[in-house]
């Protein structure tokens, strides 16, 4: 494993990010994720059981939705226009400072109705009242739609997803019959410890590359969040596509393949958000913008065919009698899904859902080991210990037993959470914060005001 020294290691990530760049790079991580609940099986609730009775009376006692506080819309246009250049009050580059906002105006709830082409947005600050929408929801859970995404699968390239579209963007059935198909060898422990040593290698040329890319005040380059964003793109691929694309590479060709990846994402990072709120008119006349966002999913599907196509080939050379344990992920869904487009899709949902939120949780990472000095020594002390030599590599049991670095990881994403908030379509009337709010509403719990609170004083 390549380890830098204490001293070196501070030099390199202290320099790397102030916290205004962590909140920029972060305002391309709004995800819906799409993992199963943890409450997705709700007792159930017969009609006149005490319980039910106790729902019915809350929903005729709270307050109606219109009550709801939050930016009073203008007529035709709505709350559109707070989202558009110059006139606009809020920055859609900025949604976690939105929010923020919003909670310092309206307190724990608040409402951004009135939206060209979309639900109103709930903004939920409350963790009794998020418990409790994550609780209504059932064995499948609604997220936000993404309008963009749903359109691409569903409406111009229909025929290629079919019946079962994926995971990210879909709901209902269609979603727990997909993520049944590939929870199995995804989620399983095997899997991820498969991945350690691949991994490892990846990371082990990147920190190559910082080196290289360091200045003579040992300072990264103004763009390293691009670079970030390479290396998470370069382990995605090896987990979704079981290949290495070549994203960290320098100097790469305009037009060379792993290029074409690198831009193809960082154009999908920059402007889903975009789409989704501030020109939400692509719905009635295909704009410039629309356009370039269907181009660049089609070369994702392109790359998704070319690599998965690979991978089923090696399949098909390797012995009957290899283990399955000895698969790759990749290799372990063309084995039990005849149909290798459940493969193509898979990856396809990895790379979209994976390359921000990978790339954020590592900036905050790293931001808040350079500015810790005291637990970065301890962080570094119990590496030191587990793996004394620069060539030791790592596996499962030696990451078992860095506890003080995994309790580090897990504090970070407490605090400093990869998005803003885990949306939610409600798919029945219920009351939230005293307010009754209707079904098909889009709740958005919120992960980051205090944190962004934090930021914003300096703590």
């Amino acid at each position: 494993m390549y380890c830098c020294r204490t001293g070196d290691f501070n030099d390199i990530l202290r320099k790397l990010f102030t916290m205004k760049n962590i909140r920029q790079f972060q305002i391309h991580s709004i995800r819906w994720r799409s993992t199963a609940t943890q409450h997705a099986h709700s007792p159930h609730v017969s009609a006149g059981s005490p319980e039910a009775l106790e729902v019915t009376n809350d929903l005729i006692t709270a307050k109606h939705y219109s009550q709801v506080p939050g930016p009073t819309p203008w007529p035709i246009i709505g709350n559109t226009w707070r989202m558009l250049p110059i006139i606009g009050p809020y920055q859609i580059s900025d949604l976690a400072n939105v929010s923020y906002i919003l909670y310092k105006q309206y307190g724990k709830i608040a409402k951004l109705g009135n939206l060209v082409g979309r639900p109103d947005l709930l903004f939920v600050y409350d963790a009794d009242e998020i418990e409790k929408v994550y609780r209504q929801e059932g064995d499948t859970p609604f997220r936000p739609s993404m309008p963009c995404l749903v359109k691409y699968k569903s409406q111009v390239r229909g025929q290629f997803f079919g019946r079962l579209p994926g995971v990210v963007g879909v709901h209902g059935e269609a979603w727990r019959e997909f993520r049944t198909k590939v929870q199995k060898p995804v989620l399983q422990p095997q899997t991820v410890k498969k991945y350690i040593q691949p991994i490892e290698e990846v990371s082990d040329y990147f920190i190559k590359r910082m080196q290289e890319m360091k200045n003579e005040n040992s300072e990264m380059p103004a763009d390293f969040d691009n670079e970030i964003h390479k290396w998470a793109l370069e382990c995605i691929g090896r987990v979704a596509l079981d290949a290495r694309l070549g994203c960290l590479n320098p100097d790469l060709p305009k037009n060379s393949e792993p290029q074409k990846i690198i831009d193809a994402a960082k154009y999908a990072l920059r402007n889903v958000a975009l789409l989704e709120l501030k020109y939400p008119f692509w719905r009635y006349l295909p704009s410039t913008l629309w356009k370039k966002y269907v181009s660049n999913m089609d070369y994702f599907i392109e790359i998704c065919m070319k690599y998965i196509d690979d991978a089923m080939l090696r399949l098909k050379n390797k012995s009957q009698s290899v283990n399955e344990s000895e698969l790759s992920l990749v290799e372990r869904i063309l084995a039990n899904e005849p149909d290798p487009k459940t493969a193509y899709i898979l990856a396809l949902d990895l790379i979209l859902v994976g390359i921000d939120t990978i790339s954020m949780a590592v900036c905050s990472m790293l931001y808040q080991i350079a500015t810790r000095p005291e637990e970065q020594e301890k962080i570094h002390q119990e590496i030191l210990k587990i793996l004394p030599n620069k060539d030791d590599k790592l596996d499962a049991s030696k990451l078992e037993k860095m506890v003080y670095l995994k309790a580090f990881i897990k504090e970070v994403l407490r605090m400093y959470s990869t998005v803003i908030g885990n949306g939610r379509t409600l798919q029945k009337d219920m009351v939230i914060c005293g307010y009754r709010i209707p079904k098909d509403s889009v709740s958005l719990p919120n992960n980051c005001y205090g944190e962004y609170g934090r930021i914003r004083n300096g703590l």
